[in-house]
């Protein structure tokens, strides 16, 4: 297993490549309207078609405003984290992770295995190509220079690995991150998140609660490995997201354990320094720890928590109104909750701004965006935007 600490120079680089400065200022939502959560807090499902994605420019940052919305099949179902912008902000990628069928007088989901590509240079930004890959593609992450996408697809335990230069982007392959033994247990990969020197990567496999070292080397993506095994950490119940610190020193998984259940859930904390990398600490994190995000410019992170807000009915002990962010201070290898502020209903995407100084929150239920400013260790809610959907993804340029 190759080295994950960082050289100086490569440091430097992390530096410039990440810097605030240095991006643009758009975030891309993905809205579902296939769903809807009835009072009893039972999904109702819709016929397809009325899918979209919208782009929002944040230079204003407390007022944002709306760049575009593409029509585009994309689902709730799933981490909130099924799309992702370069760095350059020039191009976008949306996976699609099911596709509806009819089944009597009702829909039925079943995997799809499309990503689809998005100029985000042209006025408006436009679809420009979509690509296959594995079954049920679900959460996705860029390299910081633009070069590869890793996309997790849960239904087939792939990795799949794209290669983008300019607008052009191909498959180039994918890695099992399946089980062991003669009859493995499916490990329905969800998240993935790229260091920032993009030499490694970590991958959710919620199904038995571990997350999944990757070497990369160029477009080659192999399984990390320790003493000639596949090597995997154990983290709290089911791991749905993962995100990696700005400086690449920590990673962060949303265990979402029992789901929406009245309990209290956990983030798993990883020491990337070491080598090989291993889960320090778990913190606790609240009711449904769903959506997750670091902030660019380091210092802090922030778990989006359902909070019985979907999928529950009102009569439920573990029901709320609200959804809220739980912001968590990071300080060296230490990571510590800080503060929350409350949001609106099934709280699915959060997004930092560049600078790290404003949260983004897509509300399911309202179909809005709210709109927080950190000042100090606590958020505070400036504003609102409605979007033309239901907001079930959120993405700006990560780390």
């Amino acid at each position: 297993m190759r080295a994950w600490l960082y050289g100086a120079a490569a440091a430097v680089l992390c530096v410039a490549v990440s810097a605030p400065a240095a991006r643009a200022q758009l975030l891309i939502v993905g809205n579902d309207e296939k769903i809807t959560i009835d009072a009893d807090g039972k999904q109702v499902r819709h016929p397809p078609g009325k899918d979209t994605v919208t782009i929002l420019d944040i230079h204003d940052r407390a007022k944002p405003k709306i760049v575009a919305t593409l029509p585009m099949i994309n689902s709730l179902i799933g981490p909130p984290v099924n799309l992702a912008i370069t760095h350059d902000q020039r191009l976008a990628l949306v996976a699609n992770s099911l596709e509806w069928q009819q089944d009597g007088d009702n829909w039925k989901d079943v995997p799809d295995n499309k990503v689809f590509v998005i100029d985000l240079t042209v006025k408006p930004p436009a679809q420009v190509a979509t690509v296959e890959v594995g079954k049920q593609p679900s959460g996705m992450a860029i390299n910081a220079a633009g070069t590869l996408a890793l996309v997790a697809n849960a239904a087939d335990d792939t990795v799949s690995v794209l290669t983008l230069d300019g607008m052009n982007v191909k498959a180039a392959g994918s890695v099992s991150v399946a089980g062991t033994g003669d009859k493995p247990t499916p490990t329905k990969p969800a998240a993935v998140a790229i260091t920032p020197d993009g030499k490694h990567a970590l991958v959710t496999l919620p199904n038995v609660n571990q997350i999944a070292p990757l070497d990369i080397d160029g477009t080659k993506v192999t399984r990390a490995q320790v003493d000639g095994k596949d090597y995997v950490m154990i983290t709290g119940l089911r791991p749905l997201n993962v995100q990696i610190t700005s400086d690449g020193k920590l990673g962060l998984t949303g265990d979402m354990n029992g789901g929406q259940d009245g309990q209290m859930d956990t983030l798993s904390v990883i020491d990337m320094t070491q080598n090989p990398p291993r889960v320090i600490d778990q913190v606790g994190a609240g009711d449904g720890p769903e959506g997750l995000a670091v902030d660019p410019a380091g210092g802090y992170a922030a778990s989006l928590i359902l909070n019985g807000t979907g999928g529950l009915p009102k009569s439920s002990f573990a029901w709320h109104e609200h959804g809220y962010v739980q912001l968590m201070k990071i300080t060296d290898k230490g990571v510590r909750r800080v503060g929350t502020a409350d949001v609106g209903g099934l709280p699915e995407g959060l997004a930092f701004s560049p600078d790290g100084r404003y949260l983004y929150v897509g509300n399911f239920k309202e179909g809005t965006v709210d709109i927080l400013h950190l000042v100090g260790d606590s958020l505070r809610k400036v504003g609102s935007l409605t979007l033309p959907g239901h907001p079930a993804s959120m993405r700006g340029s990560t780390p």
